[in-house]
């Protein structure tokens, strides 16, 4: 079967060049989107060899827009295609992943995706790369709901529902998994390495900013097509929320009423109920991080993000009380290291 390759980035610059080295080969449509790079992707993206498509920036911007974009380009430049690979522009596919995937999608006629392990390049960089290395698999191997933004999918698969919904700035990946499920497809993760992500978060700025989109596109994602996962988030996001901030403003009542000892004990048992749920779920997913350090990171990380993904939840829906359209929110930064050296 036929592959063909979409690529979408934005600054991207080495991990650009990394990203398309890795996808080309012969007899192969490659087609890459860029999104309104400053840096010098685009001259990178033709030097190499790729077909480059530049999104008019003067239309809202979404990685669901660009890959979209990207596969309409690639029907038009090679309509023999068969099987289309999305893979971020921060991504490298390893060496036989294309021809693996193909190969098992080629096999079972009711599968619409297939996807691999996806690993962080530079996990020791920071905690933050380190967390995502952990999270980027999850779900685990097996017939799965939705597999992230990387994957291969058939091309009947994905004309028949129309694609990724160009509204959402964020969750698109499992409302297209809900689409495609909801015709009778099935998404599969495989046993094999797929690729390499370059997460290049260094920050905590840059790990809180990443969190209030995830908030955001979870509350939106959620609200309109209520999809499970990310109800199941948004309801733990406001419980959470109202347990650590409401509740001990409540024990400080206490306190006012029945005297300081007695508020103080009030609040110090809510909270200590934040620090038992980090234990438990670092213990949860101990054999996923292979470290108990990382896992208790993992698992400190993941409680803290309530408080960032409120934030974002709070932004959505006061974009919605001002019929605002959705917003883009980034947390990488606009131009990424110049070089890096390989793990």
């Amino acid at each position: 079967m036929r592959v063909g390759v979409v690529v979408i980035g934005r600054n991207e610059g080495v991990r650009l060049g990394k990203c398309l080295e890795s996808v080309i080969g012969p007899d192969r449509t490659v087609v890459y989107v860029d999104s309104g790079s400053t840096d010098d992707s685009v001259a990178m993206a033709r030097a190499i060899g790729t077909e480059v498509l530049e999104l008019d920036m003067s239309i809202p911007f979404c990685a669901a827009r660009a890959r979209n974009a990207g596969f309409a380009q690639l029907m038009q430049c090679d309509s023999q295609v068969e099987l289309v690979q999305f893979v971020d522009g921060d991504c490298e596919i390893a060496p036989d992943w294309l021809p693996t995937a193909a190969q098992v999608l080629s096999r079972g006629s009711e599968l619409a995706i297939v996807a691999g392990w996806l690993n962080e390049r530079f996990p020791e960089a920071s905690i933050y790369n380190r967390i995502g290395d952990v999270e980027w698999n999850f779900s685990g191997a097996g017939e799965v709901e939705s597999v992230g933004g990387v994957f291969m999918v058939r091309r009947e698969a994905f004309d028949t529902v129309g694609g990724f919904d160009a509204t959402l700035k964020a969750g698109e990946e499992p409302e297209l998994c809900l689409r495609l499920r909801q015709k009778g497809w099935k998404i599969l993760r495989i046993d094999h390495r797929m690729a390499w992500h370059d997460l290049a978060m260094t920050h905590f700025s840059q790990w809180w900013t990443r969190q209030v989109r995830n908030g955001y596109g979870s509350a939106d994602v959620g609200r309109r097509f209520g999809l499970h996962f990310f109800q199941r988030n948004n309801r733990r996001v406001k419980a959470w929320a109202i347990w650590l901030i409401a509740l001990p403003l409540a024990g400080v009542g206490v306190g006012i009423e029945a005297g300081a000892p007695a508020g103080l004990l009030s609040v110090l048992s809510i909270l200590a109920i934040w620090p038992a749920q980090v234990v438990r779920v670092a213990i949860r997913n101990v054999h996923r991080a292979n470290s108990r350090s990382v896992a208790l990171a993992y698992a400190f990380f993941m409680m803290a993000a309530y408080f960032p993904q409120m934030v974002g939840q709070v932004k959505y829906f006061a974009d919605r009380l001002r019929r605002r359209s959705n917003r883009l929110i980034e947390y990488k930064a606009v131009k990424p290291p110049a070089s890096r050296s390989d793990s």
